[in-house]
């Protein structure tokens, strides 16, 4: 079943996310506490789930972000996009994506962006198989300390 993320299961997304880029689980401070529930109030702050057996196994972050030009639409911005290893290559992720997909259709925005910090072809040539391109925009990004 691909969805929304209940409230509850921060601590099932943090665990997946130990997939992605992150080392530990972060420990449950008030910061923490409050950026979720800021995220899960936000409701243009979609986290998509992949459950498999009860247990989520793939998501992906959906952004709306409100917009003045373009006829005054909004575009997307996906991010956080994982799979737990063990179940990689079944579909999963292109299952959350094509859900944020239709949540930008429902939404009216007029692009979905997605940047991606690998440079392995197989993960590329995923994004290009989901519909995404590289052509069209060059991403900078300027990291903050």
């Amino acid at each position: 079943m691909v969805r929304e993320i209940y409230d509850t299961e921060l601590d099932d997304l943090l665990k997946l996310y130990l997939n992605l880029h992150e080392d530990t689980v972060p420990e449950m401070t008030e910061h923490l506490k409050t950026t979720w529930e800021t995220i899960i109030k936000d409701n243009n702050h979609h986290i998509i789930v992949k459950e498999v057996d009860g247990k989520i196994v793939s998501s992906c972050v959906c952004v709306v972000i409100p917009n003045l030009t373009r006829g005054i639409r909004p575009y997307a911005f996906i991010e956080n996009v994982v799979t737990n290893e063990e179940y990689r290559g079944c579909g999963y992720a292109t299952e959350c994506l094509n859900y944020a997909k239709s949540i930008a259709q429902k939404e009216n925005c007029y692009k979905m962006m997605l940047l991606t910090g690998s440079k392995k072809e197989t993960t590329l040539k995923f994004y290009e198989g989901a519909g995404y391109n590289s052509s069209d925009k060059t991403a900078f990004i300027q990291w903050i300390d």
